[in-house]
């Protein structure tokens, strides 16, 4: 009786790759985005986000992209996407309409547009993959979050 040896496996065919970046051709594999993923969930999660939650996404498309939806989902939140594109008209009205609180963005015209919404969460891609909990700069806060607690005198 003659039994077939198992065909052996390159380290490329177990790489299951899910994306790859155009720009950079940097690849993204299964196991990456389900990391990323993971530790966003994690950062998301601390910062609030909630079952039945909708959350602001405005990153070109790309792996940040991917791993910032996934997330989203995992936390048990509603992806609402936001073409990085718009003028700061365009995604003030685009997050009026969502009514979410909570945005993922390193885009300046979004972070902007921001201030004048509901949105009183904005978290970057740095933030996401918890590399620091909490904003560094006032750039990747709100205007309400520099003010501080009502009161306070500062």
């Amino acid at each position: 009786m003659y039994v077939r040896a198992p065909i052996p496996t390159v380290g490329v065919m177990d790489e299951h790759i899910v994306m790859v970046d155009f720009g950079t051709g940097l690849k993204l594999t299964e196991k990456q985005l389900n990391e990323r993923s993971a530790v966003a969930t994690v950062q998301l999660r601390r910062r609030g986000v909630r079952a039945g939650d909708t959350v602001l996404v405005c990153l070109p498309v790309g792996p940040d992209l991917l791993v910032a939806a996934d997330a989203v989902i995992a936390a048990g939140g509603v992806v609402w996407p936001v073409p990085v594109d718009l003028d700061r008209a365009g995604l003030g009205e685009r997050m009026t309409a969502s009514g979410a609180r909570v945005m993922i963005s390193d885009v300046p015209a979004a972070l902007e547009a921001a201030e004048e919404s509901r949105v009183r969460i904005v978290m970057s891609v740095a933030d996401l993959s918890g590399r620091h909990p909490y904003p560094k700069s006032h750039e990747q806060s709100t205007e309400s979050d520099r003010a501080g607690p009502a009161g306070s005198g500062d």
